[in-house]
């Protein structure tokens, strides 16, 4: 055993770590944008022209955050769908080098300099990807040799 039983939850599943819901939240940013618009009933449609001003980068983000929705959904269902589960630590990976190439793609067409802001997206991104494939115990939450 590699943990200590407190790492465990109550079905023998190793708990996921802060580092996996942050990486959903990363990747699932436009999903989260769009229901603080709906919230903001008044303000929503500002908000959202504020942050995607070209609606087709707006619908691009809303289907690359779908894995990480059905992440989410997912979780609940570790212990039921063990092969599932253990393939879609690899869906979210590709779906982090699609976001990844994508914006790189936009900053090389781009004629004007980077922003800030989206060289510290991108940056969040190559964390998030690398903490997806080297970082143990996020590796070992997908591994169902851990979680019997």
């Amino acid at each position: 055993m590699n943990y200590s039983p407190d790492d465990y939850d109550n079905k023998g599943q190793l708990r996921l770590p802060l580092s996996f819901w942050a990486i959903l939240l990363l990747q699932a940013r436009t999903w989260v944008l769009f229901v603080v618009a709906g919230a903001s009933r008044q303000q929503g449609a500002s908000l959202l022209e504020l942050f995607y001003p070209d609606t087709h980068a707006f619908w691009l983000g809303l289907a690359l955050g779908l894995p990480a929705a059905a992440g989410l959904l997912l979780t609940g269902y570790r212990q039921r769908l063990p092969r599932l589960w253990q393939a879609w630590r690899w869906v979210l990976c590709a779906t982090l080098l699609v976001m990844l190439a994508l914006q790189a793609a936009l900053l090389w067409q781009g004629d004007e300099p980077p922003s800030p802001p989206v060289i510290g997206v991108m940056l969040l991104d190559v964390l998030a990807l690398c903490a997806l494939l080297w970082q143990r115990r996020l590796r070992d939450c997908f591994d169902p040799l851990e979680n019997q």
